[in-house]
């Protein structure tokens, strides 16, 4: 029997979610289990803040500002320091975590860990990923750059402008925002096309 073609190595392109594939996701995790909580969390702040991967697994209790609705990443990428919006219901899940690690004790430097207060390996949350994606009939590729580029595209079809998006993903490059853009939401600029007040 020939062995299946391995992908090492190779790029696949980013395929962005849309509402409803969100929700399934968020909601695939146990409702019950801590894990499933703090599971749940993991993906409100990937894909509610638009935050990579290494910067979520960095952040602590205390970069969590819940009265704000804001977090503050303190490491990103070229130890860059920003503070990033989250939406209400993002932080819900992940204020629920935050109650469930009081009540049980967990004393672990990181916010989003393991229930002895470990850290979280990124190959965990990928393979995490892959599991809630399976669960919720996903029939895309679920990674965590996929929920950090729904994020980007909500916030351009939301009608934020490409300054702000590059401020909330911590880009150093607005251009690098813009290709990002351009890459990842094309739905969004058909829509605008489509609706656009004609001439003819």
């Amino acid at each position: 029997m020939t062995p299946p073609p391995s992908h090492v190595g190779e790029k696949f392109p980013t395929e962005v979610l849309n509402a409803d594939e969100v929700r399934a996701l968020l909601y695939a995790p146990s409702n019950r289990a801590p894990t499933g909580l703090r599971n749940r969390a993991i993906i409100a702040v990937m894909y509610g803040a638009g935050l990579r991967l290494s910067e979520a697994l960095a952040l602590r209790p205390t970069d969590i500002d819940l009265d704000a609705g804001s977090i503050r990443v303190l490491h990103g990428k070229g130890d860059k320091a920003r503070t990033v919006g989250i939406d209400e219901g993002a932080l819900m899940h992940i204020a629920r975590w935050m109650d469930t690690r009081r009540a049980r004790g967990i004393k672990g430097r990181v916010l989003l860990c393991t229930l002895d207060g470990g850290e979280l390996s990124p190959r965990y949350v990928r393979a995490m990923l892959s599991r809630m994606s399976d669960r919720a009939g996903i029939d895309k590729r679920v990674h965590p750059h996929g929920l950090r580029h729904t994020h980007a595209a909500e916030l351009e079809s939301s009608g934020f402008t490409v300054s702000e998006i590059q401020q909330q993903l911590g880009h150093a490059s607005l251009n690098t925002t813009a290709v990002y853009l351009n890459h990842i939401s094309p739905s969004a600029r058909v829509s605008k096309i489509r609706n656009r007040r004609s001439t003819l």
